[in-house]
């Protein structure tokens, strides 16, 4: 991929069998941004939900979903956005990949709206981030710079409408319950003695 495209040479392969070259590099010059706008902003801080997508060393993909209370992913500057990391399953697959490859992109969804943004960059991963005290039950904090920023076509997004926020999501002055998983007998026993503790 050249400095001057988003493409690579696969994408132009599929674009030139569908002739939609012409057309891809049309968006790329209208709608693909490098810094935040305030629509994006505002976007982002009202979504509950993100979709993340990383990969190893060696290229092999990850995808997870990723939820908390609307505004828990926060842009903080033109370039720069921060999610938490809250207790999960302990597998760290996502984010151990940062570890390894900082390259990231986020899918962020309004399903009752049927509107997305895409945001491509770089993230670290930290557990002394400045902003991880603004985050009550976070682990870790990542911190994202951006590369690049886009809508995408909604056409095939499904209208679905948010029942209830998770009663899992951390926030402050609050004690989320204990997942039900981490009571099974197939997993009690390599839980960490802070969740053994807290279970019984």
């Amino acid at each position: 991929m050249s400095n001057d495209s988003m493409y690579h040479a696969g994408m132009r392969k599929l674009q030139d069998i569908r002739d939609t070259r012409r057309i891809a590099d049309r968006l790329e010059q209208v709608i693909v941004h490098g810094t935040f706008t305030e629509s994006d902003r505002e976007f982002i801080h009202k979504c509950p939900m993100v979709f993340v997508a990383t990969a190893d060393a060696e290229g092999k993909p990850d995808c997870s979903y990723k939820g908390g209370l609307p505004g828990f992913v926060r842009v903080l500057d033109d370039k720069t956005l921060v999610l938490p990391d809250y207790d999960g399953n302990g597998m760290y697959r996502s984010w151990g990949n940062l570890v390894v490859n900082p390259h990231i992109g986020l899918l962020f969804i309004d399903f009752e709206h049927q509107s997305r943004l895409r945001v491509n960059g770089t993230a670290v991963i930290s557990d002394d981030d400045p902003v991880r005290s603004e985050y009550p039950g976070s682990v870790f904090i990542v911190r994202m710079t951006v590369d690049k920023i886009f809508p995408a076509c909604p056409r095939y997004i499904h209208k679905m409408h948010l029942a209830e926020l998770s009663v899992y999501v951390p926030q402050a002055n609050y004690s989320p319950p204990v997942p039900a998983w981490k009571t099974f007998d197939d997993f009690r026993d390599a839980l960490p003695e802070r969740d053994q503790v807290a279970d019984d």
